[in-house]
C-alpha cells in the first residue's frame, strides 16, 4: 500500500537573521546582571533569557549545494529543504541529510545464468542521484542498500532475457554481448522501475563486464575459434568456386586447350585443393602428354 504522503518543501528563517537574535539575547542579559544586579526579577528575566537562548542555539543548520535536509518533528514529516545556505529550524525538528549529487555504483561482476542456461559473469556501472527526498527517507530503509541490492536483481533478470550470444540461439536478434545500446536501455528501464520506489533517478546504466563463467570459458573459447575457422573457410571455398569458374570461361573463350568433362573435372579438383589447401601446394611438371 503505497503512502499518500508526497514531498513538500519548505523555506526556513534565515540564519543570519537568528544570529543576530541570539548575540542579542546574550548582550541584553550580560548588560543587566551586570548593571542591575539587585533587582530580583531582572535576574530571573535575564536569566530566563539566556536559557531560552541555550534552547534556539541547536536550531542552525546548513545545506550545501547538492545537498537537502528531511525535517520530522514528533514522527510527522514536516517537508524538505534544497536550497543551500545557512538557515535557522525549529530545534525540536529531527534532521536527516540526503545528498542529491549523482553517484556511481560500480558492481562486482557475478554470476548468473543467460536465457539458455549458459552461466556467465556479468557486471554493470550504474550512474543515479536520490530525486524524490520523501521516498528515500521513509519509503525504504536504507536507499544506498536498497540501490545495491536492486541493480543485483535487475542484472538477474536482464541475463534471464537475452543469451550470451546467438550460437545457441540461432533465432535470437538481441544477444547480450551483440546487443548494444538496446540491451543498456532495457537495463536503465528494468532499472528505473524497481527503483522510483526509493525516489531514485537512473541517470546511466551500462554493462561493464561480460563474460563466460570460468568453468565453461575454455570449452565457449574452442567453440568461438572452430565457428571462426568455418566462417574463413566457407569465405576461401566461395572465391576459389569463383576463380575457377572463371579460368574455366577463360580457357573456353579464348580456346586455348580443348577439355573433355573428365579433363575438366580433374582441372576443377585439383584448382579447389591448390586454392583451399592451408598450406603451400608443390608444384608437378608433366613433361609427356595431357594422357599421362
Amino acid at each position: 500500500m503505497e503512502t499518500k504522503e508526497q514531498e513538500k518543501f519548505v523555506k526556513p528563517v534565515s540564519g543570519y537573521v537568528m544570529l543576530f537574535v541570539i548575540l542579542a539575547m546574550i548582550a541584553v542579559p550580560v548588560f543587566t546582571i551586570v548593571n542591575f544586579n539587585h533587582i530580583l526579577w531582572l535576574m530571573i528575566a535575564s536569566a530566563v533569557v539566556l536559557l531560552l537562548m541555550f534552547v534556539l542555539l541547536p536550531g542552525f543548520l546548513v545545506v550545501n549545494p547538492n545537498e537537502s535536509s528531511v525535517f520530522v518533528l514528533f514522527g510527522d514529516y514536516i517537508g524538505t529543504v534544497k536550497s543551500n545556505g545557512f538557515f535557522w529550524v525549529n530545534p525540536f525538528l529531527t534532521r536527516k541529510k540526503i545528498s542529491l549529487r549523482a553517484r556511481n555504483l560500480n558492481s562486482e561482476p557475478i554470476k548468473v545464468n543467460d536465457k539458455i542456461g549458459n552461466p556467465i559473469m556479468i557486471g554493470i556501472v550504474l550512474v543515479w542521484k536520490a530525486q524524490d527526498t520523501f521516498k528515500a527517507a521513509f519509503e525504504v530503509d536504507d536507499y544506498i542498500h536498497y540501490v545495491e541490492i536492486q541493480s543485483e536483481a535487475a542484472i538477474r533478470k536482464l541475463a534471464g532475457h537475452y543469451p550470451y550470444d546467438n550460437f545457441d540461439d540461432a533465432q535470437a536478434d538481441i544477444s547480450l554481448r551483440a546487443g548494444g545500446e538496446e540491451v543498456n536501455h532495457q537495463l536503465e528501464a528494468e532499472l528505473s522501475e524497481r527503483l522510483e520506489r526509493a525516489g531514485i533517478d537512473v541517470i546511466e546504466a551500462r554493462i561493464s563486464y561480460l563474460a563466460y563463467s570460468s568453468e565453461i570459458a575454455g570449452a565457449m573459447l574452442r567453440r568461438q575459434q572452430a565457428t571462426a575457422i568455418i566462417a574463413a573457410r566457407k569465405k576461401i571455398v566461395e572465391g576459389a568456386v569463383s576463380m575457377v569458374e572463371m579460368a574455366l570461361e577463360q580457357l573456353s573463350e579464348k580456346k586455348l586447350v580443348d577439355l573433355d568433362e573428365d579433363k575438366k573435372a580433374a582441372m576443377v579438383s585439383n584448382l579447389m585443393v591448390v586454392l583451399c589447401s592451408d598450406k603451400d601446394a608443390s608444384p608437378v611438371i608433366n613433361t609427356g602428354t595431357l594422357n599421362q
